[in-house]
């Protein structure tokens, strides 16, 4: 989980991130300012099962186009994208035409976001 971009925020990230650990998940935050390459290299190399990004700055699709070109380019775009934080209902269909698999904006309850991640079906591993 990161938030990219210039955006300066966490509170909801580090919010989001306890209730899945306390909920059994492994979370990695890689915290703020996060560039599409730090992101990408950080799920490589801990082999994550999904790749979270927290925005609230309003440059989502931007940013979610710039993580799932690198995404593909290092060919892990089987990888769930899961995108949180200010998303106009207008931008929601975009983001999941763009790839992404899962959207929460911001106000989604912490239950219904560990719910939808425990439901999700991932591809089994190669």
């Amino acid at each position: 989980m990161a938030s990219p971009g210039l955006d300066g925020h966490d509170r909801g990230a580090k919010v989001v991130a306890r209730a899945l650990k306390d909920a059994g998940m492994e979370v990695i935050y890689l915290g703020i300012h996060r560039t599409a390459e730090e992101i990408v290299r950080s799920a490589v190399q801990e082999d994550v099962d999904f790749v979270g990004l927290s925005m609230l700055s309003g440059a989502h699709l931007i940013l979610t186009e710039q993580v799932l070109k690198k995404m593909a380019a290092q060919k892990i775009d089987d990888i769930p994208l899961i995108v949180g934080g200010t998303i106009p209902k207008r931008d929601r269909e975009k983001l999941k035409e763009m790839g992404v698999a899962l959207i929460f904006p911001t106000q989604t309850p912490l239950d219904e976001i560990i719910a939808a991640l425990k439901e999700y079906r991932l591809p089994p591993k190669a």
